[in-house]
């Protein structure tokens, strides 16, 4: 079974531009968003990520938006 980066490569070559842009526009805020978990916890808080709910495209495609569980340690 390919690793994640394999399937990312894999799929990329059969998405167009405007699917690509939206997959790096996607990791980037993934990427800020890990940060400010990291920064959250590092400051003394606990933060689990729960589907909110889940967005569909009449064509059949779906994501999962999702909000934040905030826990302060005592």
């Amino acid at each position: 079974m390919p690793n994640v980066k394999e399937r990312a490569e894999d799929l990329a070559t059969t998405m167009d531009e405007q699917q690509q842009a939206a997959i790096r526009m996607l990791a980037n805020q993934l990427h800020r968003l890990n940060a400010a978990v990291a920064e959250a916890v590092n400051s003394g808080l606990s933060v689990e990520l729960q589907r909110a709910s889940r967005h569909h495209h009449q064509d059949g495609y779906w994501g999962d938006l999702m909000t934040p569980i905030i826990v302060k340690q005592k």
